[in-house]
């Protein structure tokens, strides 16, 4: 049975990911860190609850020792975890919108990939998947063709590009781990007030490819719906 973690997976793309694992049969742990949000999240589902915020070292840790406890092994670990600064404008970006959105998008892949790198060493072919873009893409946003091009959204792009960087760096560093990221693409979820093109579950694709490879998969790629993405 695989075992797969997904933060912020209580709502959005995390919860749709979720119900789409279940069915490939993958035991599936919620993160979530509201407890009655993701509690609800998870009856829903049929899956399990790990509490977790991923901007507290504290939390994250204690999450990882529950798991530990209760399954001995983390198999797929998915950063979906994300907030977004739609809002904040180029001219109006200050360094504390910086650090509000990098703590989740960008350090908080780095608390959760520190706190249960045991559990996926523990595994016999684990797997990371950081959720990362089109908006943190250098060839995407300066392509006139591409719907990313449109937005100048500094404070989220660049949390994302960090994203990629560090999926690339981590899989230099981790090669006993297959680390990817997936970009959903400009999907109808809380952070584009619902108003993207895609559906939830046209945006989890690359999500639930990339967390469904075999061992012999691909590592350090960008993959969207479609395909290979340019990075």
């Amino acid at each position: 049975m695989t075992i797969t973690l997904i933060t912020g997976g209580n709502k959005g793309l995390g919860f749709e990911t979720a119900r789409r694992l279940l069915a490939h049969g993958h035991t599936v742990y919620i993160g979530a860190r509201n407890e009655a949000l993701g509690r609800d999240a998870a009856d829903r589902l049929g899956a399990k609850l790990l509490v977790v915020d991923v901007t507290d070292n504290e939390s994250v840790s204690a999450a990882a020792k529950e798991l530990a406890t209760k399954e001995g092994r983390l198999d797929v670990l998915i950063n979906n975890a994300g907030v977004s600064d739609s809002m904040v404008t180029a001219e109006d970006a200050t360094s504390d919108d910086m650090q509000r959105v990098y703590d989740v998008n960008v350090f908080g892949v780095v608390r959760v990939v520190n706190a249960f790198l045991p559990l996926l060493r523990a595994s016999d072919d684990p797997a990371i998947v950081n959720v990362g873009s089109g908006l943190g893409s250098f060839g995407i946003v300066t392509d006139p063709e591409r719907f990313e091009s449109q937005w100048a959204v500094p404070v989220y792009a660049s949390s994302k590009a960090a994203v990629h960087m560090l999926t690339v760096q981590y899989a230099k560093a981790l090669p006993d781990i297959r680390i990817n990221v997936a970009d959903p693409g400009p999907t109808a979820t809380d952070l584009t007030n619902n108003q993207a093109a895609q559906t939830v579950t046209e945006g989890t694709d690359a999500i639930v490819h990339l967390a469904t490879l075999g061992a012999d998969g691909p590592r350090a790629t960008f993959t969207d719906r479609r395909g290979s993405a340019l990075w």
